[in-house]
């Protein structure tokens, strides 16, 4: 079995350094989580850098094909984060509006294509776009060639827009009026920017190097869409010959399908290898009482039934993906029973032998060690994940993980049963010392 590192708490040692952005703070709804780091300077971004440099030279010299973890906000300032989230957000939700209005309500995100003279003419009535000036956006990122637009293509043109001097005004979704998109960054900003994307190639590169894979950890959803943006620029870098760069998708958020289908569809439009950790998720309650306060839709899912099957939806599609291209990777993280039963079906059902190492599994170190050592056994790549640094900072990332994983007490005490039986075994059978039982 190889082992994962990850950095869920390390060099935070000095904690009275570290303070939360005042717009950070507003948005974290006063909600502490040890999974988040607070910026406190570039130095200090640096240093979890240098952390995480470490972190992969480790799993290289443990085993092959080892994987190292990080997390964005420990390498930059999170309200660019929650500001670029918002963003992206708004962008989508006017594509999703649009859709709505010629009659798409309902459908899945790649199922939603807009007709071009009809977006043209919305965006003009709107005030947003003359038909010249969506035309010329259209034939300079050639879209529209098919007479729709898709969710794929009208995300393309935010990086088009970015470049352009005039501000991009959308309607806001509650008064209707037009607001600009893009928010203003100082320069500072913009330098903090360009530093946060100097860190995330040195760490691809090192992984690259090194033959590790790089996971990037999913956080909190109003963070998450910029992480999974700027993740996705690294897979099409550096996962064009194999997969190098995980991005991760939480399963208990109502868009987990839609997220995973459309990134799906972009690594096969450019050729590039899709990978992914699926997890169901660990910041619920956090979740659920910031939308409470700030008065937006939740956006987990209602019940754990539900998750579970977001869960094996989202699985389901990465295995028929990965049957029918075998350029798509996934790591199945996860410590319930049913879910591995699940994987290990459908892998047999469609055909995806254990050594194409395209399908590996992944728990954490003491967690659930009769899942990891029988699929171990039985020739599965399977992974411990193993959080390290000071105790104060690791030991509410496992009270988390436990949270994470109901009926989590209950295995452990299956664990239990399984050890004490086995230790009866080996010593009526007169073989408990034996290297080989």
């Amino acid at each position: 079995l190889s082992l994962a590192f990850s950095t869920a708490g390390a060099e935070q040692r000095e904690k009275k350094q570290h303070h939360a952005h005042r717009g950070s703070g507003s948005h974290r709804n006063g909600v502490a989580s040890p999974r988040t780091y607070f910026y406190a300077d570039e130095a200090k971004c640096d240093q979890h850098m240098e952390t995480f440099l470490r972190c992969i030279d480790a799993s290289s010299g443990s085993s092959e094909d080892g994987f190292s973890a990080i997390k964005l906000t420990a390498l930059a300032r999170p309200q660019f984060l929650l500001q670029f989230s918002e963003v992206l957000v708004k962008w989508r939700r006017f594509f999703h509006q649009m859709a709505v209005e010629q009659g798409q309500g309902g459908r899945t995100a790649l199922e939603m294509k807009l007709e071009v003279e009809k977006l043209q003419e919305t965006l003009a009535n709107l005030g947003v776009a003359t038909k010249a000036e969506s035309q010329h956006w259209l034939t300079g990122e050639n879209l529209g060639a098919s007479g729709t637009v898709d969710l794929l293509a009208w995300n393309s043109l935010i990086d088009s827009r970015t470049k352009l001097s005039k501000p991009l005004l959308i309607p806001n979704m509650k008064t209707r009026q037009l607001e600009p998109l893009f928010s203003h960054f100082t320069e500072e900003e913009d330098q903090q920017m360009k530093r946060m994307l100097q860190r995330m190639d040195i760490l691809a590169k090192r992984a690259t190097e090194t033959g590790v894979r790089l996971m990037v950890d999913a956080e909190q959803s109003y963070f998450q869409p910029a992480i999974s943006h700027l993740t996705l620029e690294m897979q099409r870098r550096f996962n064009r010959e194999r997969a190098i760069i995980f991005n991760t998708y939480q399963c208990y958020l109502k868009e987990a399908y839609n997220n995973v289908t459309v990134d799906v569809e972009l690594s096969r439009r450019e050729g590039w290898h899709f990978s992914t950790k699926l997890v169901r998720g660990a910041y619920m309650e956090q979740e659920r009482e910031r939308a409470a306060k700030f008065g937006y839709e939740d956006p987990i899912n209602p019940t754990y039934e539900k998750t579970n099957e977001m869960y094996h939806r989202c699985l389901d599609y990465i295995l028929e993906e990965i049957k029918h291209s075998q350029k798509a990777s996934v790591m199945v993280a996860s410590h319930n029973e049913d879910t591995i039963k699940f994987t290990l079906r459908r892998m047999m059902e469609l055909g995806i032998h254990p050594s194409e190492k395209k399908v590996c599994f992944g728990q954490l170190l003491g967690m659930c060690d009769q899942i990891t050592f029988p699929l171990g056994q039985a020739g599965f790549p399977v992974y411990k994940y193993v959080p390290y640094g000071p105790v104060d900072e690791v030991l509410p990332y496992l009270s988390r993980r436990a949270q994470e994983n109901r009926g989590f007490m209950q295995r452990a005490n299956q664990e239990r049963d399984l050890l004490w039986r086995e230790f009866k075994r080996r010593l009526f059978a007169g073989t408990i010392f034996s290297p080989n039982p």
